[in-house]
């Protein structure tokens, strides 16, 4: 019999049109307050609707009624109305678990196209309650299961796949939960101001330290790989680390600068122009390859596309720089206008 009536609750949750339509209607009518930096689940926020397990313990309760009526059954009577004084608890308790909780954008690391971003997302609990088996998820991505202690923040990560490069906006985030007896769900839904950037997909690696070429009358005569030491000099911002004089530094002496043959007159310059043969996508791909191949090798390297020219740097923002004019070419407004340093 108990078997029967759970197949039973499980065919009524999983059919009955209402509910679809009640969670479609709820979508349609939530809060429209916009992409914000921080969110507070006020009780406008929250919707709750019973689980399947839910539907099966009230189909259950009602059968259960039945024949306490049938048999005038105190006992059976006084179980039924005790079982479902806690299916209506449940429903309060369950509703406080993510009431009032404050929700805050937080950083997210840039990627590459095909891998996995990671938006991060602070959860204030100001109550004195602990706020536990939390579900929060991205449209498209993996839930991700969280607790949260009193008065205090926690952050989780949360996946979405980024399949090609340009700007990912996190889109709407579904905070749920189905504590303590998992007879009711209660979520709401959210959009915060969570955006990743997506560098394109790094191309295969290859030998490309015969395309180098001179600007502004620059000679240099020498192989990449010579390291004839040539002098110190004072330190710049966007130099690579592993030039610092690290001696000096112990030394409590400035910051100083090693500088060798290679780095000192070599200007690496990775040119749109110079693959010709390829399609957009594959050259931004081999670009891209460039970029982090000169970066590792300590070069100063710089980046032409049309519509702009970044200058010969080197160091962790000016990779940053050639890798967003990467992500970001031929997807804004007027190209690169808007970007340009």
């Amino acid at each position: 019999m108990a078997v029967h009536l759970a197949a039973v609750g499980r065919q009524l949750s999983s059919k009955l049109p209402w509910l679809r339509y009640l969670r479609a209607r709820m979508i349609r009518d939530a809060p429209k307050a916009g992409v914000n930096q921080r969110v507070t689940l006020e009780r406008r926020r929250i919707y709750a609707l019973p689980t399947r397990y839910g539907v099966f313990l009230a189909v259950m309760l009602f059968v259960m009624l039945l024949g306490s009526i049938n048999y005038n059954n105190s006992l059976g009577f006084m179980l039924t109305f005790l079982l479902a004084s806690l299916g209506v608890l449940s429903i309060l308790y369950t509703y406080r678990n993510i009431a009032h909780l404050t929700l805050e954008a937080g950083k997210v690391a840039a990627v590459f196209a095909g891998d996995t971003a990671y938006f991060r997302v602070h959860i204030h609990n100001n109550d004195r309650q602990a706020r536990l088996a939390l579900q929060l998820r991205l449209q498209g991505g993996k839930p991700v299961m969280i607790d949260v202690p009193p008065r205090l923040v926690m952050s989780v990560a949360l996946p979405l796949p980024a399949p090609r490069r340009g700007r990912l906006t996190a889109g709407r985030i579904t905070v749920s939960t189905v504590f303590p007896l998992g007879l009711i769900r209660a979520w709401s839904y959210l959009e915060l101001d969570l955006h990743c950037l997506v560098y394109p997909k790094p191309g295969p690696l290859q030998s490309w330290s015969k395309q180098r070429q001179r600007q502004h009358g620059d000679v240099s005569t020498l192989d990449h790989g010579s390291d004839d030491f040539l002098g110190l000099r004072a330190y710049q911002p966007g130099d690579s680390p592993r030039h610092i004089h690290w001696k000096a530094v112990a030394r409590e002496q400035p910051l100083l600068t090693k500088q060798f043959a290679a780095s000192a007159s070599a200007e690496q310059w990775l040119d749109w122009d110079a693959l010709p043969q390829l399609d957009s996508e594959t050259r931004l791909r081999y670009l891209c390859r460039q970029v982090l191949e000169a970066e590792t090798q300590g070069l100063r390297y710089g980046v032409r596309l049309p519509g702009r020219t970044i200058a010969p740097e080197q160091g962790a923002a000016h990779q940053h720089r050639c890798l967003e004019a990467l992500a970001l070419f031929a997807i804004d407004d007027l190209r690169f206008e808007a970007h340009a340093p």
